[in-house]
């Protein structure tokens, strides 16, 4: 695969001297988390400021590993740089209309019989994760129903487009889908960890999966919430058999794995009406 250098981005990598692969794999920036070690290969992630030419800076993720693969039917044996597969995934979606990360660079080379491999994409400046969202909203107080279903009908929404382009996250947790609330009170909704994302034929397959993902690391949401995040996903006004067949099917899934306990607290306001 050739490298891929972002045309917006490539005034700002050079004024850098950034450009190239070398002074990329070189730089040195401390660990935006701690590398992941496994089968003689590791990756890692580091939080970079750069200087726009302009004026100001703008944070970029850099991603870095070597010898750290993932295997598919397509590349069942010699595997390929999971950094290459999450790559491949960020165009599709963005060639989808799928609001994703932005990739600033990415690029492999072989090193020997090993490979290295970079992947940069742009911070999500003001977004935070739907996880910290409710964390957020738990300390400080619950808002209103008007306030937070926004953000459940822009997070429905993105699955809707996922899922209408039949890819399947299969990891579509909270801490996988960011959010930001606009001054005018619209929402914004983007999903990253595209590793492990797939095309499937079927929409309810991909709607099972990621659906039961999600609602299992949400169950601070209140019930009521949730089904209304449903409707929102489905496009409904009113339950259908459709989408009851898909709500008692979660559940019954996560009651087969185990996965249902009660939260220590949930997003709910009792005089909420609206």
């Amino acid at each position: 695969m050739k490298d891929y250098v972002a045309e917006r981005w490539r005034t700002v990598l050079g004024a850098g001297q950034l450009v190239d692969f070398d002074a990329l794999w070189q730089l040195e920036a401390g660990w935006f988390e701690e590398p992941n070690r496994r089968r003689g290969g590791w990756s890692g992630v580091s939080c970079c400021e750069l200087t726009l030419p302009e004026g100001g800076t703008r944070t970029v993720f850099l991603k870095r590993q070597e010898n750290h693969k993932t295997f598919s039917w397509i590349h069942p044996v010699a595997g390929i740089p999971t950094f290459e597969r999450e790559f491949q995934r960020i165009m599709h979606y963005r060639a989808c209309g799928i609001p994703t990360l932005e990739p600033v660079y990415f690029a492999v080379r072989r090193v020997g019989k090993g490979h290295r491999a970079i992947l940069a994409t742009e911070a999500l400046t003001g977004f935070v994760s739907l996880e910290e969202q409710v964390q957020r909203w738990l300390r400080g107080g619950v808002p209103a129903r008007v306030v937070r279903m926004p953000v459940l009908d822009a997070v429905a929404s993105l699955l809707r487009t996922m899922h209408e382009h039949r890819m399947q996250h299969n990891c579509f947790f909270p801490k996988h889908v960011f959010t930001r609330i606009n001054g005018d009170g619209s929402v914004e909704a983007r999903v990253i960890d595209l590793e492990k994302s797939r095309w499937h034929p079927s929409k309810t397959a991909c709607a099972l999966r990621d659906l039961y993902s999600l609602t299992l690391d949400s169950l601070c949401w209140s019930r009521t919430d949730r089904m209304r995040f449903l409707k929102s996903y489905l496009g409904i006004a009113r339950l259908t058999p459709y989408a009851k067949s898909i709500w008692r099917r979660i559940a019954a899934h996560a009651l087969a794995k185990n996965r249902i306990h009660a939260p220590e607290s949930v997003l709910s306001v009792r005089s909420d009406h609206n």
